[in-house]
């Protein structure tokens, strides 16, 4: 075995539970590194306390006198902590985070007079270099210059001894360079729009948040073990290595007991979540082994998307104590389920509703169905561009390998809420009779919260599907940042709420219906027209992928095919109509996503050919070599007799010698193509070569190693295996 391996496995089955003592009740410590309402009470002025609120509540603009008010008190209650820096921590469209530290301390022009100085113009905006990241043709190198604008709605978090204040990310001529900015206008606009339906049902409705809850699979492998393989160190996944006897088939680890050092590793991850106000509250073992989940409590969709963006952060450092390596990649090792990181999302009032919630009363159950059938309504018209909010090279693997949602986007209601759909579709048009209307809203809408009350319908496969109070987007990948695809979906529910409140006023107004038939009449048309996104049965079946194309459904199975409905004619008007993007951020954006696919492609490429061949190809002749001076020693001892002896021998080193030219050649092959595609100056097709001529070598090359790995003793096998990576403890 080699020394790194035989190393790694010794110091990983050597470790033991870290014990770190964290007494304290959770609702004791929840949010004390957070400048939050209590702190924001004890050190602002009244006045500046107020405009922050205002800020938030109603997106009013902070004076700059009280600008340098919040400024001053934010630094008095960060060096209260032991904070020195300050930093404002944004998304740009690398899909992580990013921050430059500023000390607070400052000196004079002579050097004299030290202090601590923070003021409200350092608060509210900052000029980062915008030119090193990804911008899209938006920003010249040369014209370098970004903006990070404060973000009052996030409250500022202590992260380490650095103050945090998230931020906006924004070009010098206005464009969005971060996820950040597109999100807060989605959420504004969907705002606006639901709020304009909800009051039909109530007057006092003066405001609709849309709320997110995602779910956040990881996997978890001991840091030894990561360090002594160079494709999860460089790409996050394995690119070789055969699969285990023993993987996820007896289902035993799900749901099951969690091991005792990822137990510690959890509960000091959790309190570290409680101090910065991340409201993490479920843990469990996923499906495959060593494979993990962590979910919050649902939170505001601004404040959750940045909480995960934060928890990600926060699982590595943590993980560092602990001798762990997190993998958030999609897919990080074949054979077994990969990761998901479904976004559970609803729509709530100021008055206390969720809008996808049944009531216990029929117009509360209509005000419910109206929401229901337009977020239905809104996929259907715009199912290519929710599915290209979640393509990536690493979702690729995922999305239809059987485990998780298929690329074909469609919406599982459940059995009996297709009965309810069914019986609505069957209303009549125009107007209704008082008795008709007792009936209807009696007998079809009185009777949603008895229908859902023991609606235990699952279906893993569906790609967004109603669970009770909610849709849950399960196609978002795991290593996703949640503001695209919360930003697509709620433009496209706010599109569709904006044109079904015309529909419900032009029949009012021309035809004199009444409110409640006016409302009825627009989603009898809706159901009628989005039947073909609603599917009950088996989302990987071929039957199914047939019956989609029938249905007019894409199914865009890659990152490069799914990412052209991002620059659609329709998809530009989308967002450019509500403010959210204009027709350059949309295109940037689509310039830079398959940049980052072909850079993800391409490290893949030269990192499976590095371990093919200085791993791979030289233990295999090694081995090999061992066999011949085998089957050279059965000759001098028995003579003629050997051929017999040696039979197995000599079929097992052609099988090697199969193995390692096919491997030398298909390396060479995928080199040769990786070539001729980095002359391609068209991106797009240049993104197409690397999907489509690149990446079909790597299962070619991995098959033929994981063979290898069979054939050679595992002693001189140099990396470390599936099942040691998997089942260690």
């Amino acid at each position: 075995m080699s020394s790194i391996r035989l190393e790694a496995l010794k110091l990983a089955n050597a470790r033991k539970p870290v014990t770190i003592n964290h007494t304290a009740k959770k609702s004791e410590i929840f949010g004390s590194n957070v400048f939050n309402d209590k702190a924001m009470r004890q050190y602002l002025t009244p006045e500046a306390y107020r405009a922050v609120k205002d800020a938030v509540d109603f997106g009013k603009k902070i004076d700059r006198k009280l600008a340098d008010n919040i400024a001053q008190g934010m630094r008095d209650w960060a060096m209260s902590k032991g904070v020195t820096h300050y930093t404002h921590w944004f998304q740009p469209l690398t899909g992580t985070t990013a921050e430059k530290h500023d000390a607070f301390f400052e000196t004079s022009f002579d050097g004299k007079d030290p202090l601590e100085k923070f003021n409200g113009s350092q608060l509210v905006q900052q000029e980062p270099d915008a030119s090193s990241f990804p911008n899209g043709g938006i920003r010249n190198t040369f014209e370098a210059r970004g903006y990070t604008a404060w973000d009052p709605t996030s409250p500022a978090f202590i992260f380490g001894t650095a103050l945090c204040i998230p931020t906006v990310f924004v070009s010098y001529t206005g464009e969005a360079l971060d996820n950040k900015a597109p999100l807060l206008r989605a959420l504004s606009v969907v705002d606006q729009a639901a709020t304009a339906v909800a009051k039909y049902f109530d007057k006092n409705v003066k405001k609709v948040t849309p709320t997110l809850g995602w779910e956040q699979e990881f996997f978890l492998i001991d840091s030894a073990l990561a360090n002594s393989r160079p494709d999860i160190t460089q790409t996050g996944r394995t690119l070789l290595g055969h699969v285990s006897a023993k993987g996820q088939q007896l289902e035993d680890h799900y749901f099951g007991s969690i091991p005792s050092r990822v137990m510690s590793y959890m509960r000091d991850l959790e309190y570290e979540c409680m101090l910065l106000g991340i409201p993490v509250k479920t843990r469990h073992n996923e499906v495959a082994p060593n494979q993990f989940e962590l979910a919050p409590i649902f939170e505001e969709t601004n404040l959750a998307v940045d909480h995960n963006s934060l928890l990600m952060d926060l699982m590595q450092k943590v993980a560092e104590r602990h001798d762990f390596k997190v993998l958030f990649h999609e897919k990080p090792f074949k054979g077994v389920n990969g990761s998901g990181k479904h976004n559970n999302w609803s729509l709530a009032t100021d008055t206390g509703i969720n809008l996808l919630s049944p009531g216990k009363t029929p117009m509360s159950n209509l005000q419910f169905l109206t929401f229901f059938i337009n977020t239905i309504k809104a996929v259907h018209q715009y199912e290519d561009l929710l599915r290209a909010s979640v393509a990536s090279a690493s979702n690729d693997h995922r999305l239809g390998a059987n485990e998780a949602p298929p690329a074909i986007v469609s919406i599982f209601i459940g059995h009996q809420l297709t009965k309810v759909l069914e019986e609505l579709e069957n209303v009549k048009k125009g107007k209704l009779s008082p008795q008709e209307k007792t009936d209807l809203k009696l007998n079809v809408v009185g009777k949603i919260p008895d229908v859902l009350l023991d609606n235990t319908d699952r279906n893993r496969t569906s790609p967004f599907a109603f669970t009770g109070n909610k849709f849950e987007f399960r196609a978002v990948g795991s290593t996703a940042n949640c503001a695209n695809p919360m930003t697509t979906l709620n433009s496209i529910v706010a599109r569709q709420l904006i044109e079904f409140k015309k529909q419900v006023d032009q029949l009012i107004d021309t035809k004199g219906l009444k409110k409640d038939e006016a409302i009825f009449n627009v989603l009898r048309e809706y159901i009628k027209e989005t039947k073909s996104i609603l599917f009950e049965g088996d989302g990987y079946s071929e039957e199914w992928e047939k019956e989609a194309e029938k249905r007019g459904l894409s199914n865009n199975k890659n990152t490069p095919s799914a990412l052209k409905a991002k620059v659609s004619k329709k998809s530009i008007e989308l967002f450019d109509t509500l403010g959210v993007m204009n027709a350059t951020e949309v295109e940037a954006r689509y310039e830079i996503e398959l940049e980052e696919y072909i850079k993800k492609i391409q490290i893949e490429g030269r990192v499976l050919g590095d371990i093919a061949r200085n791993h791979v190809i030289p233990t295999a002749i090694q081995y090999q070599n061992q066999l011949i001076e085998n089957v050279k020693g059965l000759k001098e001892i028995f003579g003629k007799e050997y051929e017999e002896l040696a039979k197995e021998p000599i079929i097992l080193i052609r099988k090697i010698s199969g193995h390692i030219a096919a491997i030398n050649e298909n390396v060479h092959l995928m080199i040769d193509e990786r070539k001729s595609a980095n002359l391609t100056e068209d991106i797009e097709k240049k993104a197409y070569a690397y999907c489509n001529e690149i990446r079909p070598y790597f299962d070619i090359i991995r098959h033929h190693a994981d063979k290898l790995e069979l054939l050679v003793d595992n002693e001189m096998w140099t990396l470390t295996k599936y099942r040691e990576l998997l089942f260690t403890k």
